[in-house]
């Protein structure tokens, strides 16, 4: 199951890709079937969770080099997982009139979901570097094919950033490997064995900072975050909403998994930093979010921030703020694709998000201005939303940690409060600028938006379904900063 979860995407891509020769709908058909496929298996191996790795899937790749097939999952991969099953198969059903090309697109989206998979299951590290790689490659494609005029460039700079972070966290996983092996007499690739590996504090400040620069990029983290504003932006809504709503998570999860575990002396080390960089992450995309006129750059800069919180409470190194993190993973997840699917919506109906030519939608769409409302006030956090239980968490823990930066970083979901509510009073409120055509949703659009609210629901009023399994992990990371590293495997894995 674990590896049909990774792999029927990444085959079916290929496969939808065969297909397009006999026509884009049929292209598009067995795109949304697949997708709902990955979702069934993802649901399954939801009904087998258990304490720890609860699913392995192993064998041998290149024994000599210390290489090895290995697949595992846990608590938070498995949320995420679904997370990733979700976001794409919304992706593609907000696409499913506008885009005619399934040929191309279909197998793409298909190839980075299974690349997301990968990365989020792969616990020998060259196998992840492999999914890493294997997600990149489509993800610039559809930038750069499926954009807006400067969609080019904002691909390319995407690109050379995760170029170079990659490059660093290649040389740091070698020098991982070469630490272990030198001072173990094994060398392998091997996660569960590499988290005993003995360094000092400076050689693990030195590999870390080489995992944190890939991950960084992908968050995104500031100052490494210059490329997601231009690529949220230009990029079509369909594209957007898998680049926010799931590949932005890899990063976060890279650092939870890879970055503390591994180099818990590095990590406790570099965590002040990381905390005040997540903290200003917040307060500046939050700022930036509060001058935008265009709907896309609000939303951008929106989800640029909420991952600045996800920071904050990763390196707050708290139970609270690591399980509230990933918890706010899945919350800035499905909300933030609700808002990308709303501006697909609008851009279906041939209309721009400047709002300054809009004003006065709720009369002619109130299904659109309901349902973006309720996106608009889990995104502020407001109790009994999604949202609300992961920045309740991040806050109590960051304040344990460093009340400065916990205060900052609740300054910034303050300004989110006012730059949203101004988003939505300039779009949907007020007197009609101009009689427009503007039909409101039909019913796939209704059903689509319609599941994201339930979903937001279901995490915001019985978040124990999800915390549990997080917190069954998180817990085991957060005694790090107190655990021998002869006992460290221990409790990461169980």
């Amino acid at each position: 199951m674990l590896s049909l979860l990774v792999f029927l995407p990444l085959i079916g891509g290929f496969v939808v890709w065969w297909t397009q020769r006999r026509g884009w709908k049929l292209a598009r058909n067995l795109t949304l079937g697949l997708a709902v496929t990955e979702l069934a298996v993802g649901l399954a191996l939801w009904g087998q969770a258990g304490p720890g790795f609860f699913v392995h899937a192993r064998g041998q790749w290149l024994p000599t080099l210390g290489i090895q097939y290995l697949l595992a999952m846990d608590g938070v991969s498995l949320v995420l997982c679904l997370l990733t099953a979700v976001v794409a198969l919304v992706a593609i059903l907000v696409g499913w009139q506008r885009i005619r090309e399934w040929g191309s697109f279909g197998p793409l989206v298909l190839v980075a979901e299974g690349g997301i998979m990968g990365v989020l299951t792969a616990l020998d590290l060259v196998l992840f570097y492999v999914f890493w790689e294997v997600m990149i490659v489509p993800i610039y494609f559809l930038i750069a094919l499926r954009g807006g005029p400067r969609a080019a460039p904002a691909a390319m700079k995407f690109l050379l950033l995760t170029v170079v972070g990659s490059l660093l966290m290649l040389v740091s996983l070698v020098g991982l490997y070469l630490v272990h092996g030198q001072h173990t007499g094994t060398y392998t690739f091997d996660y569960f064995q590499l988290l005993h590996t003995p360094m000092t504090a400076q050689l693990s400040l030195w590999l870390m900072l080489g995992f944190l620069a890939a991950f960084a990029v992908k968050v995104p983290m500031l100052p490494l975050h210059v490329w997601a504003p231009d690529a949220y932006c230009e990029a079509e809504p369909p594209v957007t909403i898998l680049l926010s709503g799931a590949m932005a998570n890899v990063g976060a999860y890279g650092i939870l998994r890879f970055c503390l575990p591994l180099f818990p002396e590095g990590a406790q080390a570099f965590a002040p930093l990381g905390m005040a960089l997540g903290a200003a992450g917040v307060v500046y995309a939050g700022l930036l979010a509060l001058v935008q006129d265009d709907m896309k750059r609000v939303i951008a800069y929106s989800s640029i921030s909420h991952m600045g919180l996800v920071v904050l409470g990763l390196f707050a190194w708290q139970l609270e703020s690591l399980t509230g993190s990933v918890y706010l993973l899945l919350a800035h997840g499905v909300a933030v694709a609700g808002l990308f699917a709303v501006v697909g919506c609008i851009a279906d109906r041939g209309r721009s998000t400047d709002l300054a030519a809009m004003g006065g939608w709720y009369r002619p769409m109130p299904r659109l201005g309901v349902l973006l409302l309720l996106f608009v006030l889990t995104s502020v956090g407001l109790p009994g939303m999604a949202s609300f239980v992961g920045e309740f968490l991040v806050l109590s823990g960051s304040v344990r940690s460093h009340l400065l930066w916990a205060v900052v970083g609740a300054s910034g979901i303050v300004v989110s409060v006012t730059y949203f509510l101004r988003m939505y009073e300039r779009s949907m409120l007020g007197p009609l600028k101009e009689e427009l055509e503007l039909p409101d949703l039909g019913l796939r659009e209704t059903l689509v938006l319609g599941a994201l609210v339930a979903l937001i629901l279901w995490l915001g009023l019985y978040p124990a379904s999800f915390l549990d399994p997080i917190q069954a992990v998180t817990s085991g990371i957060a005694d790090l900063t107190s655990v021998s590293p002869g006992v460290l495997a221990h409790h990461v894995v169980h």
